[in-house]
């Protein structure tokens, strides 16, 4: 089902401190200077609606958070949501996830990935356009520090248990360890907005964490235009 076209941001707001252009970054690109503090970086791909970037930068004032969301309009709705409530630690760039992770992030530089629900291209001839590729969990492997963490939620069980083999092939995570559901404490206590609509309907959610090995990175950066 598609999405429905995203609320637009209060027009007074100035986005232009937390709302990035991916075709105005440089390459390689720094994460960390995208923000005002030197703090260890985390990344979201595709931030959506923006609930977890704003929940997670409020919560953790001693991480940065970088939202990237392909979606120009639900870009421009997480640059409002983060801007409104003045968050210094959170940016969201408009742009392809998975072009900044293989083509502009030096080797590691995030301190986590996050990928919450993403889309599972149902059908075969779709399947290349899956985040959660080899190519670019070999790529996030790359660009995590030893020892980071790399997120991954979804509602599919075939897409999860298909990446969570592919993280495996790369021979740069541990084991996957389960991450257990835990009851909301209000309306909007969820991850995402996609979770709070799964949990309430009663579907299952399979979820993992994997902690990034000492293993040495097994790519490179490829300066290749986005797909």
């Amino acid at each position: 089902m598609p999405r429905r076209p995203p609320r637009k941001p209060d027009p007074s707001l100035d986005l232009s401190t937390h709302l990035l252009e991916l075709a105005a970054l440089p390459s390689p690109l720094d994460p960390q200077s995208l923000f005002p503090g030197r703090a260890p970086v985390e990344m979201e791909v595709g931030s959506g609606k923006g609930l977890f970037l704003a929940t997670a930068s409020a919560a953790r004032p001693d991480l940065n958070f970088l939202g990237v969301e392909i979606s120009g309009g639900y870009a421009r709705l997480c640059g409002g949501k983060i801007a409104a409530q003045r968050a210094a630690n959170a940016r969201i760039i408009h742009g392809d996830a998975t072009y900044l992770t293989r083509s502009l992030l030096p080797d590691a530089c995030l301190a986590g990935i996050h990928v919450y629900f993403p889309d599972p291209w149902w059908k075969a001839r779709h399947r290349k356009r899956r985040v959660l590729s080899d190519l670019f969990l070999t790529h996030a492997g790359r660009v995590l520090i030893p020892g980071g963490h790399l997120h991954v939620w979804t509602d599919v069980e075939e897409y999860f248990h298909e990446a969570m083999a592919a993280a495996r092939g790369t021979g740069l995570f541990s084991s996957a360890r389960d991450v257990e559901a835990r009851a909301a404490e209000h309306d909007l206590d969820y991850q995402t907005h996609f979770e709070r609509r799964t949990r309430l309907a009663g579907e299952p959610v399979w979820r993992a964490l994997l902690e990034r090995s000492d293993a040495p990175p097994t790519c490179v950066r490829t300066d290749v235009g986005p797909t």
